[in-house]
Formats: C-alpha cells, sequence, structure tokens
C-alpha cells in the first residue's frame, strides 16, 4: 500500500494496480500547485463530505479517469446528476470493493455542498485491504465511535485532521490514536489556511512522547506500508 498526500486532506492509496482518491481539493489548494491535476487517474473516489475542500475536484478526476465515487446516498447522488457513476454507502454499511472492505463510519462535524444544500451526513472510511488496514477519520472532532474501529480491525495507519479550530487539533488526535490502538498516524487538515496553521515540530514532538509517530507529510510525498 502507497500514500501520497495530495495537499489538505486528500490523498492518492494505491493498493496492488488499483489508484483511490481521498477528498480532491487541489486546483482551488494554493500550496498544492505543484500536484499535476490533469495526470492523476484514479478507479475511485472516496468523499468523506460535502464541504469545498474536500470535493472541488471530484468532478474533473472522475470524468477524465472514469472513476467511481464512493460516499454517502447524498454526495453520490448529486454526481451521478453529473453523470459520474457512483456506489452510495451510510454509516455503518460494509461493501467489498476490488480493493478491499470498505466501512462507512461516523464523523462528527457538518456537510453542505457549495450552494449551501443538504450533504448527508459526514463520514469517515475504514479500509479493510488484503495486508494492510486503514482508518480515514475525515473531518471530525473526537468521538467515542472510535473505539468501535480496533473492534473490527487492528490499524496499520490512520490518517487523522490536525488542524483544529474546524477539526480536532493535535491533542484531541492523540487521544483518538488511544481508542483506535494506532501509534502510527498521517496527519491532515492543517497549514491550508490561517485557522489551521499549526507547529510542526511541536506536534510531532507531542505525538512522540507517547510513543506515537505523527507523519506530517509534505505535498506528493509518500509512505510506503
Amino acid at each position: 500500500m502507497k500514500i501520497t498526500f495530495l495537499g489538505h486532506a486528500s490523498f492518492l492509496i494505491e493498493i496492488e494496480n488499483i489508484k483511490i482518491i481521498v477528498d480532491p481539493f487541489i486546483s482551488r489548494n494554493p500550496l498544492a500547485k505543484d500536484i499535476n491535476l490533469a495526470a492523476l487517474n484514479a478507479d475511485f473516489i472516496l468523499v468523506t463530505h460535502a464541504h469545498e475542500d474536500h470535493m472541488a475536484d471530484v468532478e474533473i478526476i472522475a470524468k477524465a479517469s472514469d472513476a467511481i465515487v464512493v460516499s454517502n446516498f447524498e454526495i453520490v447522488s448529486y454526481f451521478e446528476k453529473l453523470g459520474i457513476k457512483g456506489h452510495p454507502m451510510n454509516h455503518g454499511g460494509t461493501w467489498e470493493f476490488d480493493f478491499g472492505k470498505v466501512t462507512y463510519t461516523n464523523a462528527v462535524h457538518s456537510s453542505s455542498f457549495p450552494d449551501g444544500s443538504y450533504g448527508g451526513n459526514p463520514g469517515g472510511f475504514l479500509i479493510q485491504a488484503k495486508h494492510k488496514n486503514m482508518y480515514i477519520a475525515g473531518d471530525t472532532s473526537l468521538t467515542m465511535d472510535m473505539k468501535l474501529i480496533p473492534l473490527k480491525a487492528k490499524l496499520d495507519v490512520a490518517i487523522l485532521p490536525v488542524g483544529d479550530n474546524f477539526t480536532m487539533g493535535v491533542d484531541d488526535a492523540i487521544i483518538a490514536s488511544d481508542f483506535l490502538e494506532c501509534s502510527k498516524i498521517i496527519g491532515c487538515h492543517f497549514d491550508t489556511f490561517g485557522y489551521i496553521e499549526i507547529n510542526h515540530e511541536e506536534a510531532i514532538k507531542k505525538f512522540y512522547d507517547k510513543n506515537k509517530d505523527l507523519m506530517l507529510l509534505k505535498i506528493g510525498e509518500d509512505i510506503q506500508l
């Protein structure tokens, strides 16, 4: 499994020969200007919720690569009206895809389309692939529901927001990692704009002091699991 950070909460996950893009917000993110949007191909696009900073580039990527959008019912319906294929899910539901088993998990946040209309309830994803398990929290506060994740799968990595203000911050993300029983964390939803700028060294040290590994990847940087 290869995970590449595309900025903000966007990732490219490669599982064998299948490419999955999560929450694409690239063309409107000045920090991601070096990412070539036209070169991104996807088999699947996972969308946690309807806010623009998580789905701004779904349409262009999906239409260019004929990708399937996986999200809640409302978001999938929205994109199906644009001629994009989708697979709708809702909280607690699980489906077996070509790359592994996906469960749509709870998130505590809000969710609306750019025009203000209802975007369904926000969520996250538990991915149980053939050899690795990962959890993508989406935009969320710390929630006791995270304690349910390790009852379903032993995680190899978790992607958690750490920018605070709109989501949980570093201190709550440490507690979340305890709930998840996962010590390897990839941070997201930080530095994109003023409200969520963080001190990288301080954040990494806080995790380190708890015997945990916080990875704050540079945009375009990847890790292999």
